[in-house]
């Protein structure tokens, strides 16, 4: 194919400004060859570059003892467990392509994500995803939303990583961009981890895995503009999974590392061999050089362009010991893997991609990528005008037409609150037989540490409606409310990953949102000692209608050290258990599922929220569970309290008798406020005074509101209610609506 004549208007048909085009040439002396270009377009755009974010992102806390990796260090974060061992783990989007593609888009963030663990040395032994989608009747999110779990289930599941946490939400702002967040966790020891690194001139350069296909081509390019009509035409952007070829990757990946021949890896993901080629280099200060032609292939007459763009999954480059590549090659070979050698590393600076005899691009290599010379910008910002009118709104002219009881059967019925086992029951969480607590009757996903005590406690969290109402206080909410379900599991949170969606980074309102939220986020890093490992930013997250609700998911990793004695789940335990409620004032409407579920309503601000005092609850909460004194813990979210108090009764199969005037005079707000910084935990009776005293010593507001009690939910008159008739209500609304 004759390469056609590079000029400003081709630059600016990849996606690249006219400065940044001026920018390229000035790196080169010249004007870049096609392929050249095709290699900038992808790697300097908003996916890979993080070109409008970097600055923003640099404010977050990222240091922390417990931290053997940090943010943008490599592949994934790592956190030490003790013991010799760490952690690996990171969230990342993959919103453009399930919002065209849902099978393969979905499926193809959870192959992607797991490699990135991998590729670290760590071997994968949990999965977790965040969705967002628009209104569950409408047929268009039906498909998309089917789409995406079988996705997550059918690569997940053949892969053998369970399943086991993860949030879904719906509402109208995500209509026709949903949102696909995937989060991979995995163990490795401390002196076995892995470095995406380029050193050592003239050691062996080598792809190896699947072969290179056009599927993929300028995906990171795809994914960093708005979803359009004409979207759909981009499906070839949008990659193709196999997880059977993933998995022989992974057992593959983790031999040839154990031979100690391997000095760097890195997963080929966006932007394919331009992206891993570049940075692997950048980060050595080296210099590399590629024959193309070796490259195996699953297409014919691919051109140098094709092959450099190209997102085809399972693949992997390898940076070898000479003279012990064999080695490498071997171990792919028995698991029949392609393992071939396409270059070396030279002291040049530049990678440089070679076809059919011919040089087709030479680039400095630090000039391709984030923290080298990708541009970096600040964009203008401007406080959106919605907010004020939505923190004006009247909740005193509300009128309240239906009773506590119905009010809480709706919500139960709600699809933000209503049992996800739809969901959930389609990914496996039990493979591996490591897994503790699934999804379902807990605040978070427990796995065991194979032969130790230990346990990882991971979650999911973000409450978009918060961000939307107060940017800062939502992110600071989305980190303590992760936090508090960590907490409440028995676990000590360690750091977080995240994956920030947000709408168009060029619209001032959306970039001041942005610049808040992850302000917000910050400020709870700080207070609760989770510094921030890594994650993803997604941008351009808009419809032909509006941006979605703005989206930082936090992705929590705590840690139980004696899984015997600190475990906690959610359900009610005895019959006669003291059930108490602990924390923060039941008070306020703003932003909550009462709200939206009763009245269609988004308005005022985000609920109440003290983080000084988030930080003490949570700390005082798991010196309780470690010291044996409480039964159950669940935390106060999406619908309230009463909502919280139904679920530990439907999670257990026991009954309450509960009053709540203690917390209020104002019943709806007692029962339906979304005010944080809020648990209810159960006690043996035996323990019930001692227990009340302990949180009264350590400042912690304590009330005892009831006891678990036969097989009927009952509240002060206003509820009474069989726990089977609550179970129906809670596991049976959603299927019908998705038939």
């Amino acid at each position: 194919m004759k390469e056609p004549e590079v000029t400003l208007q081709l630059a600016l048909d990849h996606g690249l400004t006219e400065d940044e085009y001026q920018q390229i040439q000035d790196y080169l002396g010249r004007k870049p060859t096609f392929t050249e270009l095709g290699v900038y377009s992808v790697m300097w755009s908003e996916h890979c570059s993080y070109k409008n974010s970097i600055k923003v992102l640099k404010t977050l806390p990222n240091k922390g003892p417990q931290l053997l990796v940090g943010a943008g260090e490599e592949n994934a974060g790592l956190v030490n467990l003790g013991d010799g061992l760490a952690c690996a783990f990171k969230i990342e989007s993959h919103n453009h392509p399930s919002a065209v593609e849902p099978y393969q888009g979905a499926a193809t963030g959870v192959g992607g994500i797991h490699r990135d663990i991998f590729t670290m040395g760590a071997r994968p032994i949990a999965a977790l995803n965040s969705l967002r989608f628009g209104k569950i009747t409408s047929p268009r999110v039906k498909y998309l939303f089917d789409g995406v779990v079988r996705g997550i289930a059918d690569y997940g599941n053949s892969f053998g990583v369970p399943t086991i946490a993860g949030d879904v939400f719906f509402d109208p702002s995500y209509e026709g961009n949903p949102l696909v967040n995937a989060m991979s966790v995995g163990i490795v020891k401390t002196d076995e981890t892995a470095s995406a690194v380029a050193p050592g001139v003239g050691n062996p350069v080598i792809i190896v895995g699947a072969s290179t296909g056009r599927d993929g081509i300028h995906g990171a390019t795809f994914a960093s503009e708005e979803i359009s009509e004409e979207s759909e035409s981009k499906r070839p952007s949008v990659q193709v999974g196999d997880p059977f070829t993933e998995k022989l990757l992974l057992e593959a990946s983790l031999e040839a590392l154990k031979t100690g021949a391997i000095l760097g890896i890195q997963d080929m993901g966006a932007a394919g061999i331009s992206c891993s080629s570049s940075e692997m280099t950048a980060k050595s200060g080296t210099g590399m050089k590629i024959n193309l032609d070796l490259v195996p292939q699953r297409e014919e007459n691919m051109t140098a362009y094709e092959l450099l763009l190209s997102e085809s999954q399972e693949r992997m480059l390898i940076v070898a010991q000479k003279g012990r590549e064999q080695e490498v090659l071997d171990v792919y070979e028995k698991w029949d893997l392609h393992a071939v050698v396409i270059g070396q590393v030279t002291d040049t600076g530049n990678v440089e991609y070679w076809m059919h005899g011919e040089s087709k691009a030479v680039i400095p290599a630090h000039s391709l990528v984030l923290g080298g010379g990708a541009p970096v910008y600040e964009r203008e910002t401007k406080k959106p005008a919605y907010l004020k009118q939505k923190h004006g709104f009247d909740f005193s002219k509300l009128e309240h037409p239906l009773t506590v009881e119905e009010s809480l059967k709706k919500l139960l019925a709600s699809p933000n609150i209503a049992s996800k086992k739809w969901v959930f029951e389609q990914y496996d969480h039990m493979v591996r037989t490591n897994t503790m607590v699934g999804p379902g009757p807990s605040d978070a996903g427990v796995v065991r540490v194979k032969n130790t005590k230990k346990a990882l406690v991971v979650k999911t969290d973000c409450n978009s409606r918060y961000v939307y109402l107060n940017p800062r206080k939502g992110g600071q909410i989305a980190v303590a409310e992760a936090a508090r379900n960590v907490v409440c599991s028995g676990g000590h949170p360690l750091a977080i990953t995240n994956c920030l969606n947000f709408g168009n980074p060029y619209k001032p309102e959306m970039y001041w949102v942005f610049k808040e939220a992850v302000g917000g986020m910050g400020d709870a890093c700080s207070k609760l000692n989770t510094p921030v490992t890594g994650g993803n930013v997604s941008f351009y997250n808009e419809n032909p209608e509006s941006a979605v609700f703005p989206t930082p998911t936090i992705g929590m990793l705590g840690l139980i050290d004696d899984v015997d004695t600190q475990l906690m789940t959610a359900g009610f335990k005895e019959e006669g258990d003291v059930i108490f409620y602990i924390g923060a004032e039941r008070k306020g409407l703003g932003g909550s599922e009462y709200l939206s579920s009763i009245y269609n309503l988004t308005e005022g601000d985000a609920p109440e929220f003290n983080l000084d005092f988030e930080a003490k609850l949570q700390e005082v909460l798991l010196e309780a569970i470690h010291g044996g004194k409480l039964n159950a813990a669940h935390d106060v979210s999406d619908g309230g309290l009463l909502v919280c108090l139904v679920e530990m009764a439907i999670f257990s199969g026991l009954g309450a008798n509960v009053n709540l005037s203690v917390l209020g005079s104002d019943v709806i707000e007692v029962s339906f406020s979304e005010a944080q910084s809020g648990v209810v935990i159960t006690v043996s009776k035996d323990k019930a005074e001692q227990t009340a005293k302990f949180f009264e010593s350590r400042e912690i507001p304590v009330h005892k509101i009831g006891s678990v009690k036969g097989e009927v939910f009952e509240w002060a008159g206003n509820v009474k209610l069989s726990v089977k008739q609550l179970t129906d209500i809670y596991e049976n609304a959603i299927p019908g609506e998705m038939e």
